[in-house]
């Protein structure tokens, strides 16, 4: 069935079911062939209405705040990821019942929040997250790399004998760009820490 726009009273937002499906359909077929997690980045699509259709097909939901990770938690009921460059301590113990993996900024970071996540009584998978110090951003405000960006762990920061207890390395870089992109920053990522892993 086609929609009728003209007959919409206005201003109003839509949402086309069979094309989120749709694109939804491809999202899934990647994640069955390759075996990876797909999540919704609630930043970018917070529409809680559609997260019981969503949830079939992709395996939970990023957050960058406590109240978007509820959001996801209570609305989707699939895995929550969240990092934040800050967490709040007043929210943390919070975050720890509802969140499956944590990005800590730093290393400080980490080490202030490690033995709460150690003792939460279920497991929490975390990370780190590192600056590659390479981004095709051309604009130096959404450039997560920009110089003197404090977003993410730089390979002179880096504390090896400080990754007990992390799961995995997350790295930003990218703003509306294609995969050639990501192709040029993994392997930049990959010189630099790839020995991490």
């Amino acid at each position: 069935m086609n929609i009728d726009f003209k007959s919409l009273p206005t201003p109003c937002y839509i949402v086309d079911e069979r094309l989120l499906i749709k694109n939804l359909e491809v999202l899934k077929s990647v994640s069955d062939r390759t075996s990876c997690k797909i999540l919704l980045a609630q930043k970018g699509f917070s529409m809680f209405s559609t997260y019981p259709l969503i949830g079939k097909y992709l395996s939970g939901t990023t957050a960058s705040s406590l109240f978007e990770a509820r959001l996801g938690h209570e609305e989707m009921g699939k895995e929550t990821h969240i990092y934040s460059p800050a967490y709040k301590e007043s929210e943390f113990d919070e975050i720890l019942k509802i969140c499956d993996h944590i990005v800590f900024n730093s290393f400080d970071q980490w080490n202030k929040y490690k033995d709460k996540v150690k003792n939460a009584g279920r497991e929490i998978q975390c990370g780190i997250r590192v600056n590659p110090e390479y981004s095709e951003i051309e604009t130096d405000i959404y450039n997560p790399c920009f110089k003197n960006s404090r977003l993410g762990v730089t390979l002179k920061n880096f504390r090896p004998d400080e990754l007990d207890g992390i799961d995995g390395l997350h790295f930003h870089t990218m703003c509306e760009q294609n995969s050639d992109v990501l192709e040029r920053t993994i392997k930049v990522f990959d010189e630099k820490f790839g020995s991490f892993i």
